[in-house]
């Protein structure tokens, strides 16, 4: 096959056919010279041509075809004929193959150093090329060049290494004299973060099994799972994870707790990890901060701009209680940092009781809980109200002695912000009560109750129309308390940028509940029956439900997410009953 190949330069060409102008070639050039970029993507940056109109142009210089890849369903399989570095460096990705041809997707057909890199590589095949946008070509990357075959053959490469010795010592296997790093245990732990920030995990389990060792990953709040034949290995993983965390490694018959940082991908990852003692070995589970990007802002947690400005007012008045509430994984600590950030003044003394500390902020006083020498929630409270504090953030209101604490330092001048693990935000007030806390303190020192989840975002990319059943027309109007049959939902069918699930990152759903004089009342009498009533009726109060089902009503999510998480609502509110 003949190599594609412009009759003139490209910025040549592009001038004459008055797509750009003489002077937008000669200002990219002069920034190609010293940026190094290539002119396309010079121009692209600079406004002068749009990826689409340039690569249909390239198309038809070429005579090669433009080919949409997001929609298209690629074999990852066919896709690892070309290895990914290869395939990074020259914007190339092989789409369909046969003994005799490739077919290879690339962000500029006119790269000839590329096409004669890509020959010998594919060889013996014959080369198709056709144009496919940059930006679909990184997300294929991502989400096609994933780390399980590179995770089994290290897994492999471990069991033989085992099996090589009868005297097998972990502690020899883990740590390489020469070099660590080159230690089969150490590669495959790589390997698996890696896999873990290319999928966006928010979590690693490793679970042995009888005969199968499970590597699962929860990627936007469902878990992924990669089964391992080679059982033996989970006690090299567990005991190098140990290391790397400062745990004790002979303790194997009791849970532990540490925490360490890798540097993966060039981003900085703080990872929590949890030990616990199974019947087959001990199963690790991983939390992952990433910690290159700083701690969120309030704008970027998501809030709607209605509920952030409400929430801003209540973090910036000087006193109270502010209780965040929602299940592990509901993106509590997160909402909670970002309050934190913008309340971070030189002005303000910050002290916070954490268990664990996830993020250092700078200027705040983070301290860690640490039961076995009882420093408790309910004992650095009280210690750090004698530290004469402005605001104090307490990880999570967990007894009677750290709530009466929290509430009464919210009501001697304190702004007081904490976590809760209720159902709602109206729950949330009843459940302190439930904790003994005398209802005239509870109305007198809280001020506001955030409820939060989240929920999986549509993916932009494959979303099409949804038409609902009448059973969840009628449903759905209940809960938006209208009408909804005219309203235009939408699915995602799957496609490569979300892996063919439909959905592709999470967002956060919110609500409100701000007291007023009404609902105080009813606390005061601990009449909860009152208080529940009295909040459902203010006028600023969303639900959870009717929150979730705007974002499905603007197409960010979809119906099925909406009605999961109504669903968990009401086995929460059963299982409270």
């Amino acid at each position: 096959m003949i190599r594609p190949k412009l009759k003139k330069r490209l910025g040549d060409l592009l001038v004459e056919e008055r797509i750009i102008t003489e002077a937008q070639l000669m200002e990219a050039l002069g920034q190609q010279k010293q940026t190094g970029r290539k002119l396309g993507a010079t121009l692209i940056s600079n406004g002068a041509i749009s990826e689409q109109q340039l690569l249909t142009f390239l198309a038809q210089q070429l005579n090669v075809p433009f080919v949409d890849i997001s929609q298209k369903r690629v074999d990852p399989e066919i896709v690892k004929l070309l290895p990914e570095v290869h395939a990074r460096r020259h914007r190339a990705l092989v789409i369909e193959a046969s003994n005799e041809e490739a077919t290879v997707g690339m962000s500029d057909p006119a790269d000839l150093n590329a096409l004669d890199a890509l020959y010998p590589l594919l060889a013996p095949r014959d080369l198709k090329i056709v144009a496919v946008r940059e930006s679909q070509l990184l997300e294929a990357f991502d989400g096609l060049y994933r780390r399980t075959a590179d995770i089994e053959s290290f897994a492999h490469q471990l069991e033989e290494e085992y099996d090589e010795s009868a005297d097998f010592d972990l502690g020899e296997l883990t740590f390489d004299d020469g070099d660590e790093d080159e230690a089969t245990v150490g590669k495959l732990l790589h390997t698996i973060f890696e896999d873990a920030v290319q999928a966006r995990a928010s979590d690693i389990h490793i679970e042995p099994d009888e005969r199968q060792l499970r590597i699962r990953m929860r990627v936007d709040g469902v878990l992924q799972e990669n089964l391992l034949n080679e059982t033996r290995i989970a006690a090299a993983l567990v005991l190098r994870l140990k290391l790397m965390s400062s745990l004790d490694i002979s303790e194997k018959r009791l849970p532990q707790d540490g925490r360490f940082n890798v540097k993966v991908r060039g981003k900085s990852i703080d990872v929590r990890i949890s030990t616990m003692p199974i019947q087959h070995g001990e199963s690790v589970v991983m939390r992952l901060l990433d910690q290159s990007g700083g701690v969120l802002t309030l704008d970027q947690t998501g809030m709607p701009e209605e509920l952030l400005f409400r929430f801003r007012n209540v973090i910036k008045r000087p006193h109270g209680m502010v209780l965040v509430t929602g299940p592990t994984g509901s993106g509590k600590t997160t909402t909670l940092y970002g309050a934190l950030n913008e309340l971070n003044q030189a002005a303000k003394k910050i002290i916070t009781v954490e268990d664990p500390v996830e993020y250092r902020l700078p200027r705040i006083n983070q301290v860690q809980v640490i039961p076995k020498i009882d420093l408790t929630f309910s004992n650095v409270l009280r210690t750090a109200l004698r530290q004469d504090p402005d605001i104090i953030m307490v990880g999570e209101m967990r007894d009677h002695e750290t709530v009466e604490i929290g509430l009464r330092g919210a009501l001697t001048g304190h702004l007081v912000l904490s976590t809760l693990h209720t159902n709602d935000a109206i729950s949330s007030a009843i459940r302190l009560i439930d904790m003994n806390a005398p209802g005239y303190l509870v109305a007198s020192s809280l001020r506001a109750i955030v409820a939060q989840r989240l929920i999986r975002k549509v993916c932009t990319k494959c979303a099409t129309p949804h038409p609902l059943e009448p059973s969840e027309t009628t449903w759905l109007s209940q809960i938006a308390k209208q009408d909804i049959s005219d309203v235009q939902f939408v699915k995602g069918n799957g496609c490569q940028s979300c892996n063919y699930v439909g959905y592709r990152g999470r967002i956060g759903v919110f609500e409100i509940l701000e007291l007023n004089e009404a609902m105080m009342n009813a606390l005061k009498r601990d009449d909860t029956e009152d208080f529940s009533k009295q909040a459902r009726l203010s006028p600023y109060y969303k639900p959870l439900a009717a929150a979730a089902l705007e974002y499905a009503k603007q197409g960010v999510t979809t119906v099925e997410e909406v009605l999961r998480l109504v669903e968990n609502l009401a086995e929460l509110e059963s299982e409270s009953v």
